[in-house]
């Protein structure tokens, strides 16, 4: 796919390693860790593409060397689920915009035309000015909500709390992504409910919510984030069209967008 679309790719070895013990991992600690920190900081690399979920990418973050990512002029990064702890330490610890969306290892991508072409446009062309949504959204609170796009998949965004190179909480007025895959609605409520407890919400702007493929029954689900997110009294959308689903969006983070939860619920992305 890279190449029919006149890219080069290389590929690291951590991308056909096998951890020794668990082969839910992609390679030992060490190893992810140099191949991400290699990608980022090689001048001839344009842009960073994991290739699937990225299992156990947690145990990377306090293995890299942040100064030298910092000194490393900014590409694109590419990846979703798992690698939101990924997207999380370069938005809110280096400062950097990165790419959520369908990875290039993955069905998910490669068998379906819409998303892979939303993962072309999104390194092809500006993304400013593009509105992203979805035939299921549905505005549960209503409003308009302007902020820096933050967040991802829910569960990985708890695994990091407490982490000294994670902050506790996105910046005031931050607009929040939230989507997960095989959680049970009732680990859901666990997983939000810490969230909210550690005040991971503290003045956001507004929530939008993705899929939640195999996570049971869509409506407890949809009940539940009413029953906690609502409260918070900021602009909520249901199913967006980002996460584990069909044609997902890929989507940016790190930067400006205005979430529009109304008749016609919307993203739009200011760049």
């Amino acid at each position: 796919l890279l190449r029919f679309w006149a890219l080069d790719p290389f590929v690291y070895p951590s991308a056909i390693a096998r951890h020794p013990r668990a082969d839910y991992l992609a390679g030992d600690d060490a190893l992810r860790a140099a191949d991400l920190e290699a990608a980022w900081c090689d001048p001839g690399i344009a842009a960073v593409c994991c290739l699937r979920g990225g299992y156990g990418s947690v145990r990377l973050l306090d293995l890299l060397d942040l100064a030298r990512l910092r000194r490393a002029p900014a590409k694109p990064l590419f990846g979703s689920s798992d690698v939101t702890a990924v997207h999380e330490l370069w938005n809110e610890v280096l400062g950097v915009p990165t790419w959520f969306g369908p990875m290039l290892g993955t069905d998910a991508l490669l068998e379906d035309a819409v998303a892979t072409d939303g993962l072309r446009r999104a390194m092809f062309e500006p993304v400013a000015g593009r509105a992203f949504s979805s035939p299921d959204a549905e505005t549960l609170v209503p409003g308009v909500a302007a902020g820096r796009l933050v967040g991802g998949t829910l569960s990985l965004l708890r695994m990091t709390r407490g982490a000294a190179r994670t902050p506790s909480s996105p910046r005031a007025g931050s607009i929040v992504l939230l989507e997960d895959v095989t959680e049970e609605p009732y680990r859901i409520d666990g997983l939000l409910t810490a969230l909210l407890r550690e005040g991971w919400f503290d003045g956001v702007a507004g929530i939008a919510l993705g899929s939640w493929k195999d996570c049971g029954d869509l409506d407890a689900v949809r009940a539940l984030v009413v029953e906690l997110l609502a409260p918070l009294g900021v602009p909520l959308v249901w199913e967006l069209g980002f996460g584990h689903c069909a044609q997902a969006h890929t989507l940016p983070l790190g930067v400006d967008a205005t979430l529009h939860a109304d008749d016609r619920p919307r993203l739009e992305i200011h760049g």
